[in-house]
Formats: structure tokens, sequence, C-alpha cells
């Protein structure tokens, strides 16, 4: 449960609008705590009082956004139905993920793995939605996932990197 209800006029909601627009499409490295701060119209310190540091910024608005890829992606996996074919749910599910992404500007946010956190919630999602469960497959479509939003990040065409993650297939008669 969210510990705070974002508020846009507020400091703190401000910040984390800044936030999510800066870190969607930049990486986290690139953007700078004053660049965060004049976003939102508030001084350095607001961002240290309500969040800690950069990173403190980054991981509750990351979360936030993972939040919601992982909201639709779950939904596209649930309305594929047991009985579909395991390899065109989880493709369906990538793409919902993918289209979600660049529609929402949420290219580098999402393209980059979670900065400073050792969970990968979306790996952890995609190895429970594989039959057998297997974590290596998990990272695995994660990483190639991602590599298709960063390269809609770099200039390519959306409709590029929905074609390769379409061309993706997955063998539930093998494991690792």
């Amino acid at each position: 449960m969210r510990e705070w209800i974002p508020m846009s006029t507020s400091p703190k909601g401000r910040l984390a609008l800044a936030a999510v627009k800066e870190f969607g499409a930049r990486p986290f490295d690139e953007v700078t705590v004053a660049e965060l701060a004049a976003a939102a119209q508030v001084t350095t310190g607001a961002l240290y009082h309500h969040f800690g540091s950069k990173l403190g910024l980054y991981t509750v608005v990351r979360e936030d956004v993972e939040r919601r890829l992982l909201d639709r992606m779950e939904g596209a996996l649930a309305a594929s139905g047991p009985e579909s074919d395991q390899s065109a749910s989880i493709t369906s599910a990538l793409l919902v993920g993918l289209d979600f992404s660049v529609r929402e500007d949420f290219l580098r946010i999402l393209g980059d793995p979670p900065a400073g956190a050792d969970q990968d919630p979306l790996a952890e999602m995609l190895s429970r939605a594989a039959v057998p469960t297997t974590p290596v497959l998990g990272r695995v479509l994660a990483a190639a996932w991602r590599a298709a939003l960063s390269s809609v990040a770099e200039g390519a065409e959306p409709e590029h990197a929905r074609a390769a993650i379409a061309a993706l297939r997955i063998d539930p008669t093998t494991s690792d």
C-alpha cells in the first residue's frame, strides 16, 4: 500500500512527476539532482527531505511505474487463460508491456535494470509465467524486453521492437 497519495501541486508530488519524466527519458546516471529540483520548481533540499537521495526518488517512481507495467502484463497473461499456448501468452504480455512503455514514454526508466536493487520484479514475474518455472528464463526474457525498449529510446521504430519481441519463442519442453 502507498505511504502517500501523490499530489501534483505539492513539492513531493512535483518531484515525483519530474522524476518520472526525466528518468523515463534519460538513464539514471545522466539525470542530476539539480535538474530534478529545477523541473519540479523546488530546491535540492526538498528532494533530500522527501526522498533522502536521487536513488531514493528514483526507487519510489521506478516501483510505481514498474507496478503499473506489471499490472498490465499480468492482466495480459491472465486474459490468455490457462489452456493457451505459453509462448504466445508470454509474448502477448511482453508486447502489452512494450506498448505501454512506449505510449507513456517510460523507455529509460523501464528499459534499464532497476538501479540499486537486488531484485528484478519483471524477471521474477516472467519466471513465474514460464512452465516449468525457471529463474534464468525470466532474466533472459526481461533482458530481451529491455533491449527492445532501449532500442526505441535510441531511435528505433517501435514496430521494429514489437517485431523482435514477437519473434521470441519459448519451448516449454526445455529447461535450464
